[in-house]
C-alpha cells in the first residue's frame, strides 16, 4: 500500500520503509520550470510533473518508478518558430548498494552493467534530480514545426555548377562511356 500523502523528497534512504512503497509527486512551480527551461535551452516549460513510488527491493535496495509529463516549447531547427512538444514517459531507477556495483577485487576490470537504470544507493533518493535527468534525455534534439520544409543549401564557388547526387556516384558516368565505346548502342551519344 502506498502512503496517502505524496512528498517530493528527497528521501533519506535510512528513513525509507523496508516493507511498503512510498509515493512521491514533484510539481515544480513557475520559477523552477523557468530555471530548468533556461538550463535545457528551451523557450519555455509550461507543465512539468513527475509522480511515482519508491519501493523496497531485497534487503538493501530500492526501485523508483514514475511517470514524467511535460509540455515544452523549443525553436524549430528550420524556421526558428516556436514548437510545442508534449512528453509522456515512464522512468525507472534501481538503487543498489555500491558494493553490488563494484568489482570484488581491487584492480579488477569493471564492466558496465547492462541495466541502464542501475544507480548506486547513496544517503538519499531525490525524485527531483531523476526528473531533471529524465526530462533532459526526453527533450527532442531537432524540433521541427509541422509546416517547416528544408529546401537544402549548396556551397560552390561563383560560376560553378552545384554538385548533384548523381555526380557523387562513382559509376554514374560509366553508362555514357560504354555508349561512346560501343558506338552509341547504349544511348550514351556519339563516339
Amino acid at each position: 500500500m502506498v502512503s496517502d500523502t505524496p512528498s517530493s523528497g528527497p528521501f533519506r534512504t535510512a528513513d525509507l520503509p523496508q516493507r511498503r512503497p512510498i509515493a512521491f509527486s514533484v510539481v515544480p512551480d513557475a520559477s523552477a520550470r523557468d530555471a530548468l527551461a533556461t538550463e535545457l535551452g528551451l523557450l519555455g516549460l509550461r507543465k512539468l510533473t513527475f509522480d511515482g513510488e519508491i519501493r523496497p527491493v531485497g534487503k538493501r535496495g530500492f526501485h523508483l518508478t514514475g511517470r514524467l509529463g511535460a509540455t515544452l516549447v523549443q525553436e524549430c531547427v528550420v524556421t526558428l518558430a516556436p514548437v510545442t512538444t508534449r512528453i509522456e514517459t515512464e522512468v525507472a531507477r534501481a538503487y543498489v548498494p555500491p558494493s553490488e556495483l563494484e568489482p570484488a577485487e581491487a584492480g579488477a576490470e569493471v564492466e558496465m552493467p547492462e541495466d541502464e537504470t542501475l544507480e548506486p544507493l547513496g544517503e538519499e533518493i531525490a525524485p527531483e534530480a531523476v526528473m531533471h535527468e529524465a526530462l533532459a534525455l526526453a527533450v527532442p534534439e531537432y524540433p521541427r514545426a509541422a509546416e517547416a520544409e528544408f529546401e537544402g543549401r549548396t556551397a560552390e564557388p561563383d560560376g560553378a555548377a552545384p554538385i548533384r547526387d548523381a555526380d557523387l556516384k562513382p559509376f554514374a558516368g560509366l553508362e555514357a562511356l560504354r555508349g561512346r565505346l560501343t558506338g552509341g548502342d547504349s544511348g550514351g551519344g556519339d563516339a
